[in-house]
């Protein structure tokens, strides 16, 4: 088995953070989107003895920078890594087929970068016994979405890509397995060749609708928890879930951390070699290593690595790496890297 990890998109919906940092390359509560990810398929990892993962890149201005970092991501996790490149992003069919060459007909697991799952036993939920598993979760805004709609046995009788008019609530998470690979490659392929379109994209919510009519099985399994990073207001909420979990039975505040006459209100997470002066800081904030904050208040908010903030009032808010920003009024602010605001 393989994990396949698409991860080519613009991220446009978090620009201006997206232009220099990939979205799952982007530091959530002291760690990245992508590491999480991992993290959250070690035991699937070491149950099915798996030792690929796949990596679908865009193209990215630092590109080398990001190979480096996911060869090394996945060597801390044991596994060898295989990246491939999608120049002109046309949508996830036709990310998936760039790795063509991985899937060679034995099972792989399909998991998009731009979510993360708690509380879940994909483990148990793989047997031999199923050939297709769409992960699922009820959402109140099917429209925006891939959804399915399942019969009495969860069997899915539909796949529609942001259906218009409701049709289910059960939305696709980016989670997916599939038994044979070979077929899935296969049906990319045919949604390419047909030049079958979604809102100008490749779609794999069109392959797997079509696998589906030509009687391949699918079973939609539900998570519990679903953390969704796809925009600004999504990645904020999905810090403070994650800030609250890991705060019950973590400490999120790293020794290394120097605090001079500053509240810090928990749940945070402060990364090492951050300097807090005359500030309150929390709830829900998570701030990377070698930054510096001083005379400011900052509260659900994310602060990357090696950056400065003074004189700031930031509520739901995220500041990027290697940035400045000095502000008195209370604001929502969006800085990306390597900017500076006065």
């Amino acid at each position: 088995m393989k994990i396949i990890i698409p991860m080519a998109g613009k991220g446009s919906r978090l620009f201006p953070h997206t232009l220099n940092t990939p979205k799952p390359l982007m530091y959530v509560a002291g760690k990245t989107i992508l590491r999480r990810l991992l993290e959250s398929l070690q035991k699937l990892i070491q149950i099915f003895s798996i030792q690929e993962i796949v990596f679908i890149i865009g193209n990215f201005v630092n590109k080398n920078n990001i190979e480096k970092q996911l060869v090394k991501l996945s060597h801390d996790m044991n596994v060898h890594p295989v990246i491939y490149n999608q120049i002109i992003p046309l949508g996830t069919a036709d990310a998936l087929l760039k790795a063509e060459n991985s899937l060679t007909g034995e099972p792989i697991i399909v998991a998009f970068s731009d979510s993360l799952f708690y509380h879940n036993s994909f483990d148990k939920e793989i047997t031999h016994k199923i050939d297709n598993i769409i992960w699922t979760k009820k959402v109140k805004n099917p429209h925006l979405f891939g959804i399915v709609k399942c019969n009495s046995s969860e069997m899915i009788t539909h796949f529609i890509e942001k259906p218009n008019n409701y049709v289910s609530n059960l939305a696709i998470v980016g989670f997916y397995y599939f038994k044979n690979s070979f077929l899935l490659k296969k049906e990319l392929q045919y949604i390419l060749n047909h030049n079958i379109k979604n809102e100008e994209e490749y779609q794999l919510t069109s392959a797997l609708e079509n696998m589906r009519r030509k009687g391949e099985k699918f079973i939609s399994k539900k998570v519990n928890e679903w953390m969704d990073f796809g925009d600004q207001e999504k990645i904020i909420s999905s810090n403070s879930k994650i800030l609250s979990i890991e705060s019950k039975n973590s400490e999120l505040i790293h020794k290394k951390v120097i605090i001079k006459n500053s509240l810090i209100i928990k749940p945070c997470s402060i990364e090492e070699n951050t300097n807090i002066e005359n500030s309150i800081v929390g709830p829900y904030v998570s701030i990377g290593k070698y930054t510096k904050v001083k005379n400011s208040n900052i509260k659900n908010s994310l602060i990357q690595n090696y950056t400065k903030i003074q004189y700031a009032n930031l509520n739901h808010s995220i500041i990027g790496n290697h940035s400045i920003y000095v502000g008195e009024k209370t604001k929502k602010v969006s800085l990306g890297d390597y900017s500076i605001f006065k």
